[in-house]
């Protein structure tokens, strides 16, 4: 039997660009297609964190998003700011919003997904909703728009908890699968040539002032 071939991230052309910047962290944006960490191939070591180390050597990275969604990420640039950013995240005390257009019309102006997640082991990276052995986690929904010629409904998301793949598969439990998703909608993959899902708001405490920072970055779909 032939031993499986690794997946090889195709390059990511697009840069990552810098939102806003101070003496103890970075709001950048990332594009789809870049993975937030190197990859265990060594041909998968290009990714947001040694770009952005090229030009700033102390960057630390505090959370991830997944290779196939865009949007708005903080960098630690000490020790310091990265324990305290890391405590916030752990917390629960970020506000992170996310916006998507998912397949078929969402009837409810706003709504709560409330599904267990864990991983599905014998198809990792992949998750699933399991009522026994899932972490809770949930994710408030709000539309935005309807499209009833696309067939698509464009959302406002906020992930109460922040477990892997959780917008993803929350939605597509639902019955509304984001446009573009390989994991969980496949069906409706082709609709799109990317992940529609993007994360356009992060708001969080300055490490040094604790003043409230908001970023934002607008959805490029």
């Amino acid at each position: 039997m032939s031993k499986p071939q690794p997946f090889i991230v195709p390059l990511c052309k697009e840069a990552v660009s810098i939102l806003y910047q101070d003496n103890d962290l970075l709001l950048v944006n990332k594009p789809s297609g870049l993975l937030s960490v190197p990859g265990r191939h060594p041909d998968n070591k290009d990714c947001l964190i040694s770009r952005v180390q090229k030009d700033y050597p102390t960057a630390r990275i505090v959370h991830r998003l997944d290779m196939d969604t865009s949007g708005i990420m903080v960098i630690a640039l000490n020790a310091d700011s990265h324990r305290h950013l890391n405590r916030q995240f752990e917390q629960r005390k970020t506000e992170k919003r996310y916006e998507a257009i998912v397949h078929g019309i969402v009837e409810s102006d706003e709504g709560e997904i409330d599904l267990p997640i864990c991983c599905d082991w014998p198809n990792r990276p992949l998750q699933k909703i399991d009522y026994d052995n899932g972490k809770s986690a949930k994710t408030l929904y709000e539309i935005i728009s309807r499209d009833s010629v696309n067939h698509t409904t464009r959302v406002k998301l906020k992930p109460i908890t922040g477990r892997s793949h959780q917008l993803r598969i929350h939605l597509a439990s639902i019955g509304h699968p984001i446009l573009g998703c390989s994991f969980y909608g496949r069906k409706v993959q082709h609709l799109a040539e990317r992940l529609l899902l993007h994360a356009c708001e992060l708001g969080i405490k300055n490490p040094l002032t604790g003043a409230t920072l908001h970023g934002n970055s607008p959805t490029p779909f």
